[in-house]
């Protein structure tokens, strides 16, 4: 029997680091959205071992990928001795800021719990995702939410009245940029570094209104700081965006994905459009209904 799942992606409305804490970490808070653009994960049942396969080469396959790790997480703690096949279907960019790993090794803790028969709770599959990375917890549903800690601790939310009806447009510059670098970088930008708490808990407040102009104004994330003083047309991106039509133009994550919030499927066809005349087509770009 092969089960089969798909594993979307995430954009950050808001990233908000509130400094470094003792273990390492940064202490963070963020408001996650989910996008219904999916990688595709299908799961078999075998003798013994984990078998992992990818449509893209460039991918490891072995227990250096996510996908590998929350598998033998899962089966070391449900203690399954049964092996199992993986084939992961990638169509989310890496490095890309929109989690696309995340989401897969969440993607990957819930298939095998429904394959052998939910073995774990949900408050074991929220352990085991804590322990794999700090956005793959947000993955374990399908709402937006608002996270802190270090991004583990989610707060599921109900769809947000100003999004209702917009799209987003996804633009991928074809280079990606380290989670881990972009947090290393910080530290030359000590307002990024030390943000103001509550800036999350604002934004929702304001999105569960129906004033997405309002809104528009307290979209941010610290790691803009340094990505966009490292990689400048990310600015110019932004800035071509905003100037023709999107209500909100954003860096996802650490980057180096730009998200851009229209009014509507057609309009985010549209600026896609005018984006690439502007800028060439090497740029992967996306348009998602929200």
């Amino acid at each position: 029997m092969t089960f089969v799942k798909s594993s979307p992606c995430k954009v950050n409305l808001l990233l908000n680091i509130l400094g470094r804490r003792a273990d390492g970490f940064h202490e963070l808070e963020t408001l996650f959205h989910p996008v219904n653009l999916c990688d595709e994960l299908r799961f078999t049942r075998s003798a013994t071992g984990i078998h992992l396969s990818c449509s893209d080469s460039a991918l490891p396959t072995d227990s250096t990928n996510l996908v590998h790790r929350a598998a033998a997480a899962f089966l070391a703690t449900a203690g399954i001795h049964d092996g199992v096949q993986i084939h992961l279907e990638k169509k989310i960019p890496m490095a890309a800021g929109l989690g696309g790993g995340s989401g897969n090794a969440a993607t990957t803790l819930l298939g095998l719990n429904e394959l052998f028969d939910r073995p774990l709770s949900v408050e074991k599959l929220d352990s085991l995702a804590a322990s794999l990375g700090s956005d793959v917890n947000f993955f374990l549903q399908n709402k937006p939410a608002l996270a802190t800690g270090r991004g583990e601790k989610v707060q599921s939310l109900d769809k947000f009245t100003a999004l209702r009806g917009t799209a987003f447009l996804l633009i991928h510059p074809g280079f990606g940029i380290s989670t881990a670098w972009a947090y290393q970088n910080l530290a030359r930008f000590p307002t990024a570094l030390n943000g103001t708490p509550g800036r999350a808990a604002k934004l929702a407040s304001l999105l569960a209104g129906d004033d997405l102009a309002a809104a528009s104004r307290e979209f941010y994330n610290s790691l803009e700081a340094p990505a966009l003083d490292k990689y400048p047309v990310l600015a110019l991106y932004q800035e071509f965006l905003r100037e023709h039509g999107a209500a909100v133009a954003l860096m996802s994550g650490s980057g180096s994905t730009t998200f851009a919030i229209t009014r509507g499927v057609a309009v985010a066809e549209t600026l896609r459009e005018k984006f690439l005349v502007k800028f060439g087509r090497a740029s992967w770009t996306a348009v998602v209904p929200v």
